[in-house]
């Protein structure tokens, strides 16, 4: 029987077949082999003799019943007293081998599957038992004529019977799964279904009656998109669009029941995933080091690093500077050459990974793996508009739900901003309820990784304030996590780096997790204080509210050491940063470490931060660097095993260290 790729991909909840599904026993002899098929038979009866199928219901009991027949025609010749078979007996038991492992691998698959993929999956899985029923036909038919298998009479009527017995297809599962379409269809269209046939339909005709089975279903549904073929039917984004269906049946249906079988799995589960997506999804040369966003348009300047037009010509024009941002080095050009090469590989790398490089006023994070198509975003729309009327009144429940859907469905972020759900999750921010706090902070960190939401969620009255407060004195330490977090996608851009750097408490909270936080909060902290730091008028802010000397006592963490480094060169650009690095003890020793020990990518940090400390700390600063045992060595072997820039930056330091001893030496 052929079998196709795409029924028996591998998934979560079911198991591949086994190598031995696909071949004979070419090596057994006759009792050996009739032992086997027999063990096979009867395992497949005890298995699924009373499993209950949601669909195929009459398909699979029709298979069952043919192997019953064939485990009976086994017994009777497993006895002692019967007589050899010959060649052709064997070469057909040879070929029922394989059906009955056809067999048992169909059945589990429809008492395994989910029900909606059944139903999906309705007319391949009836064409596979019209396919097996016609081999085992074909087969019984010889085995009727063998003469050395000498059925008795009892035996030879049902394998007659069996081989008589017509294949017919159950309509009432086509019926149904024209009835699912149908309301893809209403989607489709633009209409929303009657919300009691919908719940009619999946509660009594699918069978899906509490939350936790429709949660399987989406589950089991996102499973297939991951490992779907392309050019099979249903296409992905059929499959997607049958998800969103579900999810709103499973709101309209459980309004207020909770489908999580694990929170406290998932709340982690979840917490990972945010943070993750946010910092490891752009590769670091797409990234321009001003606003940390991937470059539309990539120029270099005359120092030959690379920035993005917008923010370059901000800092230059706006900002009124002349210096390179990374390098410090005065900008002996203020023109910019496009880096063309650059720009290409960042275009075909967003057209692989579906993000968009676009900038227009409220543009999407990423265009979807999955087309989206009206049917998915009217669904979602729907939903939306549940989960939001529940937020309004109150439902702590609701902002749960919203996290996970801002998570999982990036293109319902603007859509949820849309519906008014900000100024309900701004209230949450302030519960008593740790979850619920945890929840409503996590939505709204979700909802600012879209370019368009950021602006929505600072010109909301008075939402930054409860984030800060969350950040401050939130209930959970995940909590403050996710806050620091939020800080750091809105600071990304530059009009709310000094807004959110002023708020109380802003920079004191931050650097206190990088004191004592988490692993995963430090990263936080940090990752917000390089964005707030890129703002000239935040230094003086950090070194009052202890950023700096945070920052620097976090050099000996090595978890977080390669990124300190590089927010402690952009500090280091004002002399009020240099100073202040260089009052600190432990600085230059923490510096040098990492170039002792470091990545590539963090000695070349290191190195850049020490060179701008001479650069920017005046006289007292350069000499503590220059005078700092074994540094002096540290650069030389840098000089020759570093990175590009790392040489560069070496070979600078160095000539400051002959500067200095010629000074001495008058």
């Amino acid at each position: 029987m052929a079998t196709d790729s795409a029924m028996f991909a591998s998934s979560r909840r079911r198991q591949s077949p086994s190598l031995e599904a696909f071949l004979s026993p070419v090596n057994l002899s006759d009792v050996p082999l009739l032992q086997t098929l027999s063990s096979l038979s009867s395992e497949i009866l005890s298995s699924f003799s009373d499993a209950r199928f949601s669909f195929q219901r009459r398909n699979s009991r029709s298979l069952i019943r043919k192997v019953h027949v064939i485990f009976v025609l086994l017994q009777q010749h497993l006895a002692p007293d019967e007589p050899s078979l010959d060649p052709t007996a064997v070469l057909c038991f040879k070929e029922l081998y394989l059906l009955l492992h056809h067999s048992k691998f169909l059945l589990r698959y429809c008492a395994r599957s989910s029900k909606l993929w059944l139903l999906l999956q309705s007319p391949s899985l009836s064409s596979f038992f019209h396919d097996l029923s016609r081999d085992y036909s074909t087969l019984l038919d010889v085995l009727l004529h063998v003469d050395s298998l000498c059925l008795n009479d009892d035996v030879r009527e049902q394998v007659e019977l069996l081989h008589k017995h017509r294949y017919v297809d159950d309509n009432n599962d086509e019926t149904l799964r024209n009835r699912l379409y149908s309301f893809l269809d209403e989607f489709e269209n633009g209409s929303v279904p009657n919300s009691e046939e919908l719940s009619f339909f999946f509660f009594e005709k699918l069978g899906i009656k509490d939350p936790i089975s429709y949660r399987d279903e989406i589950e089991f549904l996102q499973e297939q998109i991951k490992s779907h073929g392309c050019d099979l039917e249903p296409t992905r984004s059929v499959i997607n669009g049958f998800v969103d269906i579900t999810r709103y049946v499973m709101f309209l249906s459980f309004k207020n029941q909770d489908g999580s079988r694990d929170v406290k799995k998932q709340r982690r589960s979840l917490i990972s995933e945010e943070i993750k997506d946010t910092f490891t999804t752009l590769p670091k040369d797409f990234i321009c080091s001003i606003s940390l966003s991937i470059m539309n348009d990539p120029v270099i300047v005359s120092t030959g690093q690379t920035y993005d037009r917008s923010s370059i010509a901000r800092w230059i024009h706006q900002e009124g500077r002349s210096t390179c941002p990374k390098t410090g080095q005065k900008l002996a050009d203020l023109s910019f050459v496009p880096n063309l090469a650059l720009r290409h590989l960042t275009k075909l790398w967003c057209q692989v990974n579906g993000l968009s490089q676009d900038s227009p006023p409220k543009p999407k994070e990423s265009l979807p793996k999955v087309l989206q198509t009206r049917a998915s975003m009217e669904a979602n729309k729907a939903t939306i508009s549940i989960l939001v009327q529940n937020l309004a009144h109150g439902s702590e429940l609701a902002a749960g739900e919203i996290r996970v859907l801002t998570r999982t469905v990036m293109e319902t972020r603007a859509l949820i901003v849309e519906a008014g759900a900000i100024p309900y999750l701004r209230s949450l921010l302030k519960s008593q309820n740790a979850v619920a706090q945890e929840n409503a902070v996590a939505s709204i960190f979700n909802l600012s990784i879209d370019e368009g939401n950021k602006s929505l969620i600072m010109e909301e009255h008075d939402c930054l304030e409860p984030i800060m407060s969350v950040l401050v004195s939130g209930l959970t330490m995940e909590a403050k996590e996710i806050a620091a977090a939020a800080l750091y996608t809105l600071s990304s851009v530059h009009d709310y780096k000094k807004t959110i750097a002023n708020a109380d408490g802003c920079m004191e909270s931050l650097a206190l997790m990088l004191r004592n936080g988490t692993v995963r909060g430090k990263k936080d902290a940090v990752y917000a204080l390089y964005n707030l730091c890129l703002h000239p008028d935040n230094c003086s802010l950090m070194v009052k509210g202890g950023g700096v000397s945070a920052l620097v006592g976090a050099l000996a963490d090595e978890a977080v050491a390669e990124k300190v480094a590089k927010v402690l060169g952009v500090v280091a650009t004002q002399s009020l940063g240099a100073e202040t690095i260089g009052r600190e003890e432990s600085a230059v020793n923490g510096l040098m470490e990492l170039m002792r020990c470091g990545t590539p990518s963090g000695k070349e940090k290191a190195i850049a931060t020490l060179l701008q400390l001479c650069t920017a700390g005046g006289a007292v600063v350069t000499e503590k660097v220059v005078k700092t045992p074994a540094l002096a060595v540290l650069t030389r072997q840098l000089q020759l095993t570093g990175t590009d820039r790392a040489k560069r930056k070496a070979v600078s330091l160095s000539e400051v260290f002959k500067g200095c001893d010629q000074n001495t030496q008058r």
